[in-house]
């Protein structure tokens, strides 16, 4: 398993690109998956990319931003080069994003025929460029269920078109997450970790709360403390296919609560391999 920390974890912290590429050296990680924004705003830090990076013994997994699917083509296509552009200098050729802005449910077909339509333009360029684009399985996007995100691949059809799969968000949405992993396992590039308390605290990572500074962390917990079985998970995934993760953490602590679930992965993946 190559094991990352996001960039998105110290959002709320003054901690430079430097202290926190220290951070995951020293803490044994393997990579930083890099936010969009930040990846934006060191673009005139020349001395910052995949270089830079691999001189702390790291990699760019993975640059995650939000596309932006409902904007004029010509808007939407600037970005995703911009982002094509970026992922190259930190050497990285995935992308995340999410499919719209609705529930599948709340999606017409109108509107998810203009989102696929989207999808494989984007994956069109981006294949040209060596590069992958990731779709988030996300609560409130066309991937926030197992069946949604299996048509969506089948629509979409695009070998450039893979899965980030939130585990967390998996089973938000129902499903055992193990299930969902070995149905999406051949369309799956990177895995987000993260757990909570309880069922009833998952409003929690809303986006509205989870990106403002004073939103609520209750319920947010160390991995191996949560309602999610990652012992269980972990187990069943490192058996059957190579792992790229990242751990989001989005609540107070940041060091230590990275620091320490990394080190309860690697007792996990240790078992796994007893």
């Amino acid at each position: 398993m190559k094991l990352s920390i996001c960039t998105i974890s110290f959002r709320h912290h003054l901690y430079s690109m430097d202290q926190i590429a220290h951070f995951a050296k020293t803490q044994g990680f393997q990579g930083i998956e890099l936010w969009g924004i930040h990846a934006k705003n060191l673009a005139d830090e020349r001395h910052y990319g995949a270089d830079w990076l691999s001189s702390y013994g790291l990699e760019a997994s993975m640059l995650s931003d939000y596309l932006p699917l409902d904007a004029p083509v010509s808007e939407m296509m600037a970005e995703t080069e911009r982002l094509s552009s970026l992922a190259k200098r930190w050497g990285t050729n995935k992308i995340r994003t999410f499919v719209g802005k609705k529930g599948s449910s709340d999606t017409s077909k109108k509107e998810r025929d203009a989102l696929i339509v989207r999808l494989k333009m984007l994956c069109d360029y981006l294949e040209s460029e060596g590069q992958h684009l990731l779709v988030e399985t996300h609560p409130n996007t066309l991937t926030d269920n197992l069946s949604s995100t299996m048509q969506l691949l089948e629509e979409t059809n695009h070998a450039s078109l893979r899965v980030n799969f939130d585990v967390l968000h998996i089973w938000e949405s129902g499903t055992n997450p193990i299930v969902a992993m070995k149905q999406l396992r051949p369309y799956i590039s990177h895995y987000h970790f993260k757990n909570i308390a309880s069922r009833t605290q998952l409003g929690v990572f809303s986006p509205n709360n989870v990106y403002a500074a004073a939103g609520s962390r209750e319920g947010m917990v160390p991995l191996f403390e949560g309602a999610v079985d990652y012992s269980e998970f972990l187990a069943e995934v490192v058996s059957t296919m190579e792992v790229d993760a990242s751990l989001e953490w989005f609540g107070a602590n940041v060091k230590s609560v990275l620091a320490h679930d990394s080190q309860e992965v690697k007792k996990a993946l240790q078992l796994v391999q007893i």
